[in-house]
């Protein structure tokens, strides 16, 4: 008789088999066998040399123990918490939130890990490995749970008052034909062969290799793709610079969607509307963002009005989740090598819905810094609302000023 055979039996009738006909069987191969075979059989299909001898006992005897039960009364190794009563009382003082806090806890600064766990219930006494720790905690109904972004800090004043403004003056301009676009500076990113997060298809076991460390390449640099999202019309631009993204660099995007792709959709265009962020080279705290719309709305003759959303609420811009969230999906697991994939990137974003992106680069340098007197600022065309002047205002050509 081989030991293959023994295995493939074993294996057939295993399914079918309780723990004391197991026993049973294995005693029996070893029995067949002789001497050694309660080695050889334990070996071959895994069951305890002990539990073996015990069932060959049984079979010289010719008595069966438990004739109507696998185990006997009481029989295999006692549940932990019925042998250490004190277990779960201090698992839960370490895993609770009320309490694993408290400055005598020994996990106040550690991660709740399972291991950790384990380590200070063993210095507590207690003798638990990691694993057991994980079945009782899910006996107590914990999971592993990520941080959830749902708590706000404290609101600023009229802030949904702000958000129904933006929302009945896009609805206005629209009623009327004119422009309204969202616009925004996307993160920035790494140019060259750097990991990218997310994942692409690719045979298994044979992904692309990227390099180990992000540190940036000098000759390539980073980009940073400032979006024009077209509200009305679903369509994008993105102009991904290569220098510094400040006011100057924020509105000659503008500009650049404009020439190639605004006045050519709106040919009657009298007025612009743009949403914006409070903050970054957009902010509405800046100078130079307003001295730069100045200048772009004498040069295309459009009385601009700017809205900008209030403070910490920058997630509700559209271009958000309309534009660059398409865009990070198209290009997720790719490298960024090269300032050509990313445009050839970002230029094929599209969605079921149609949305359609136009992408170029601009590699113009943007000098950092740029002060703004408050002569400089007298003399803009600017006219704030009544309503959050500095969050809503109009900037006209300077030939329409009185």
């Amino acid at each position: 008789m081989s030991i293959e055979t023994i295995k493939e039996r074993y294996k057939l009738i295993e399914p079918f088999l309780n723990e004391k006909q197991k026993r049973l069987f294995a005693a029996t191969e070893a029995s067949v066998i002789g001497r050694g075979g309660i080695s050889i059989v334990s070996r071959e299909i895994g069951i305890c040399r002990q539990a073996i001898a015990t069932g060959c006992k049984e079979l010289k005897s010719g008595v069966i123990r438990s004739l109507n039960k696998v185990r006997e009364e009481g029989g295999g190794r006692k549940n932990l918490i019925d042998t250490d009563p004190t277990l779960m009382k201090d698992l839960n003082s370490l895993i609770d939130p009320v309490t694993y806090g408290n400055p005598e806890s020994p996990l106040r600064w550690t991660s709740k890990s399972l291991r950790n766990l384990a380590d200070a219930l063993n210095e507590m006494g207690h003798k638990i490995s990691h694993s057991t720790v994980g079945e009782l905690l899910h006996e107590l109904g914990y999971s592993l749970q990520v941080n959830q972004k749902a708590l706000e800090k404290s609101c600023p004043l009229d802030r949904d008052k702000q958000f129904e403004h933006i929302n009945e003056k896009v609805k206005e301009y629209q009623s009327k034909e004119q422009p309204v676009i969202s616009v925004d500076t996307k993160k920035k990113e790494l140019v060259g062969n750097f990991k990218n997060t997310g994942s692409e298809l690719c045979r298994k076991g044979n992904p692309e290799q990227v390099l180990s460390h992000d540190f940036m390449i000098k000759e390539l640099g980073k980009v940073s793709p400032y979006g024009i999202y077209d509200i009305s019309n679903n369509v994008g631009s993105v102009n991904v610079g290569i220098s510094h993204d400040t006011a100057e660099f924020a509105v000659e995007s503008i500009r650049r969607w404009w020439s190639t792709m605004g006045k050519q959709t709106f040919p009657s265009a009298t007025d612009l509307l743009i949403t914006a962020d409070c903050g970054g080279s957009n902010g509405y705290r800046g100078r130079l963002w307003k001295t730069e719309l100045q200048k772009l709305a004498d040069e295309i003759s459009l009385t601009i009005e700017v809205s900008h959303f209030p403070p910490g609420s920058s997630k509700w811009n559209k271009i958000e989740h309309r534009l660059f969230s398409s865009i990070s999906q198209n290009w997720r697991g790719k490298p960024l090598i090269s300032h050509e994939v990313i445009i050839n990137l970002i230029g094929a974003t599209t969605t079921k819905k149609g949305l359609k992106v136009n992408c170029q680069l601009d590699d113009r340098t943007y000098q950092k810094g740029i002060k703004i007197s408050d002569e400089e600022m007298e003399k803009l065309n600017i006219i704030r609302d009544n309503f959050h002047g500095e969050w809503n205002y109009k900037i006209s050509p300077i030939s329409l000023m009185n």
